[in-house]
This record gives C-alpha cells, structure tokens and sequence, in this order.
C-alpha cells in the first residue's frame, strides 16, 4: 500500500551519569577521585533514500528513540556514547515537528538532517576536583535528549508529471518510455499508486487518474494532487475516445487550479493519445490544431506507433535538456 503521510513520536538518547569513583591505591584512604563522566545521548537524523514506498515501512511503527549514553566508570573512564539513529524517509519528504512548526525537506538522496540532540553526559567527581576541595563527593547526572512528535508528508519529486483522466494512457506511456512496470487496465482507477520511471536520467511520474471534482475530494480526491506540486513539467494526456477532447483537457486544469493555482504556471506539454481509434488522419489534425491554439506543444501517440513514440521520447529529451 501506498503511504504518503505519516506521524510518530521520537525522543533522542539520555545522556549517561557521572559517577563518584576513588584511585584505590596501598596505604592510602580516598587516592583521589577518578570518577569517569557520562556518554553522550545518542542523536536522530532522518536520512533520504530513494524509495516512495518507504513510508509503508513504518505504517504501524508509532515511537522511535535513540540509544542513551552510558554512565561513567572508575579510573577516569569515559561512558560509551549512545548510537544515533538513523530513520530513513523517501526523498520528497517534509518533516514537520509538530510542536515547535518547524520544518525541513528532503530534496535530494543522501540528505541528512538532524531532527534531535541527544543529552550531554553528566561530569564524573574528577571533574569537580580543586586545590580547595580534593575529595568531591559531587558528580552530576546525564541530560535528557530532546522529544517531540513529527508529522511527515511525501510530495513526489519528478522532472515530468503525467495528469489526465483515468485511463489516458498514462501507466501506458510510462511503461513504453521508462523502465517503469506500472499496472493497466482497460477500466478507471487502474493505477492507486503513483509510479515512476526513469527517462535518460530525468524522472517521470504516473500521477493517479484526476476527474472532475477531484478537488472537492472525488475519485482520488486530492489525494495525489499535492504530488504535482513538485514536478518540473506536467505532460497533460488527453485520450482521442473522448468526444470533447478540449473540454476534458480545460476540466482537469479547472481541477489543477482550484487546488493550487501555482500548478497552472507550470510548464506543460499536450500529449493527445489513442490515435490508433481514429482513422480520419485529417480529424486528428482537425483536433491537434485546436489545442495548438492552447499556446503548449502538442503530441500525438499511438503506442502501437513505434514513430510516434519515437517522437515524443526524441522531443521529450530535448524538452529536458533546455
């Protein structure tokens, strides 16, 4: 299953205490004091990888914490530090502590941010040794780490979105120009999941079907509009079988701005699909030239046509690459 949003609780590593410890030395009460400090409070970071699904991972883990130092020991020794923890979150995550609103993204695999300190340890009774007091009885008590509870939302990062209405051709598309292995089928809501793919270095993502009133929640709802937020170009599919192929395209950019007006700013190519049901070769020109006027680049596809997808795949890079 597909999770994009998540929330958990998370507490840094305690630091270790301090202890009272004396030099145990022949003929001599109390040699002085040796007491080693605490260990460090082991920290949390949140690490970037390259996986979508991996929120799925923690679906029923509610509560992570780092381990906490160790105490000190006898003969100056120093406790072990606790280890970090690392939580690995896909790419495209915004964390948010929920507490203080802060916020972090990660844009980029390998991005590492700290989300928690671990306490300090606490100062052994050698610490506290003086020329006026060489017997300290004191030693001190390690930090607690810090806590706090964290939401975590996925926005997909992709160089090119695929929007349309369910069963565009979108899986389709993707499954032809990348080395994607997303789901179709000849019904709506075939894809639940976004996919991606990638394309000569450049990711394309299949952004799950939108439908009029998408925005209010239908279908899909806005379950995946917020995934379109982050992509670099949208490739607006239109399937051929529609009677009113330009009122459907309007429909779905309707959709797109009352989301988020940002998203109409985009830049964006046409991509008019399932030529193949049309024989008139001039009524598919008729139609491609009524959305020329639109102002975007406009495609036709046929998958059954190597020589269009050759097209496109050759007009897509270049697209890419300005």
């Amino acid at each position: 299953m597909f999770i994009d949003e998540i929330k958990f609780f998370a507490k840094a590593g305690h630091g270790g205490d301090g202890v009272v410890r004396w030099r145990r030395e022949k003929f001599i009460d109390k040699g002085g004091p040796n007491g080693g400090d605490g260990g460090r409070g082991g920290d949390i970071y949140a690490l970037a990888i390259s996986d979508i699904h991996l929120l799925s991972k923690y679906k029923h883990k509610k509560e992570f914490e780092a381990e906490s130092g160790f105490a000190g020991a006898g003969g100056s020794r120093h406790g072990k530090d606790g280890k970090d923890l690392i939580i690995e979150l896909p790419v495209g995550s915004i964390i948010t502590n929920i507490e203080s609103g802060g916020s972090v993204s990660l844009n980029q695999a390998g991005q590492k941010e700290l989300l928690l300190k671990g306490g300090v340890g606490g100062y052994g009774n050698e610490q506290f040794k003086s020329s006026i007091n060489t017997t300290p009885e004191k030693a001190t008590k390690g930090k607690i780490g810090e806590n706090g509870n964290f939401k975590i939302e996925l926005e997909l990062f992709a160089d090119v979105g695929l929007v349309g209405l369910p069963n565009a051709g979108k899986s389709s598309l993707l499954n032809a120009v990348t080395n994607a292995q997303a789901k179709i089928g000849s019904y709506q809501f075939t894809t639940l999941d976004p996919n991606l793919g990638d394309f000569f270095g450049y990711t394309i993502a299949d952004i799950p079907g939108l439908i009029e009133g998408a925005s209010d929640g239908k279908g899909l709802g806005i379950k995946f509009l917020k995934h379109i937020k982050r992509t670099r170009m949208l490739a607006h599919l239109v399937s051929l079988d529609n009677s009113e192929p330009v009122k459907v395209y309007k429909q779905i950019r309707k959709e797109l701005g009352v989301y988020d007006e940002s998203l109409l700013e985009k830049e964006e190519i046409i991509i008019l699909t399932k030529t193949d049901l049309i024989e008139d070769q001039k009524k598919i020109e008729k139609i491609k030239k009524e959305f020329i006027k639109i102002g975007k680049p406009v495609f036709t596809l046929s998958l059954y046509d190597d020589a269009s997808v050759k097209k496109l795949i050759d007009d897509l890079v270049k697209l890419l690459r300005k």
